[in-house]
């Protein structure tokens, strides 16, 4: 199972929110570069970093910062947050390794059909979720997709990689939703990164169990709850 440290970037800062929400954030660094080159000197497998102020509209978008960090390390980046455009899908692909999108894919699935022909091992679906219900635009608007049904239509469509994010964990530090990532695992043929509420090694340890590909850490690595090193010997 790979370890993916997540770096969230709102006004070019390195940050962590609850539950999505911008106004219970805190701030953990004002350099996001030397916070990735730590990580990857951690032995991380990737980095997963998302651009808060695009995927809110809360702000100018973080892109040239996230390209700044792939640059700077040696380790793939995976970038998220606000991808809603051909364009700036386009333009993440060349500086990237793979992006997630969520909000364009739910919006346009012919689209994204016709992108995954040409990309389809570049680009993960972000299954954002709140009680079971996939949530698009910053986790504010609801669909009327369960996280099954989601995974089902865009497997069919040839996406091999889904990104589970309970909305209801994330930053909590409560743990995974467990049940939602053996459920989502046990469709063949696809990986699942498990992300949203990791509080420290046992909940890698059941992640994996689960059957989830990938893992990503926030709140709980920033916080020194747990490390890279140590994560990478359970995973």
């Amino acid at each position: 199972m790979m370890v993916i440290p997540a770096i969230d970037l709102m006004d070019g800062k390195v940050v962590r929110l609850v539950k999505g929400d911008p106004n219970n954030k805190t701030i953990y660094s004002d350099n996001p570069v030397e916070v990735a080159e730590r990580w990857a000197s951690e032995g991380a497998d990737m980095l997963h970093i998302v651009d808060l102020d695009a995927a809110l509209q809360t702000g100018d978008n973080n892109r040239k910062m996230i390209y700044k960090i792939a640059a700077s390390i040696q380790i793939p980046v995976q970038a998220a947050g606000g991808i809603r455009s051909v364009e700036i899908i386009n333009e993440m692909l060349r500086n990237v390794n793979k992006i997630v999108l969520g909000t364009i894919a739910f919006q346009e699935p012919g689209l994204i059909e016709k992108m995954i022909k040409k990309k389809k091992e570049r680009i993960v679906l972000a299954v954002d979720h709140r009680d079971g219900t996939v949530m698009i635009n910053g986790w504010k608007e609801k669909t009327n997709l369960s996280i099954q049904n989601a995974i089902y239509d865009f497997r069919a469509l040839g996406i091999s990689e889904f990104l589970l994010t309970s909305v209801e964990k994330d930053g909590t530090l409560s743990g995974p939703d467990f049940s939602s990532l053996r459920d989502a695992s046990a469709f063949p043929g696809i990986k699942i990164i498990a992300s949203g509420g990791v509080s420290g090694l046992e909940d890698i340890l059941r992640a994996r169990t689960a059957g989830c590909s990938s893992i990503i850490l926030g709140k709980a690595l920033y916080d020194r709850r747990i490390s890279v090193a140590h994560a990478r010997a359970l995973a």
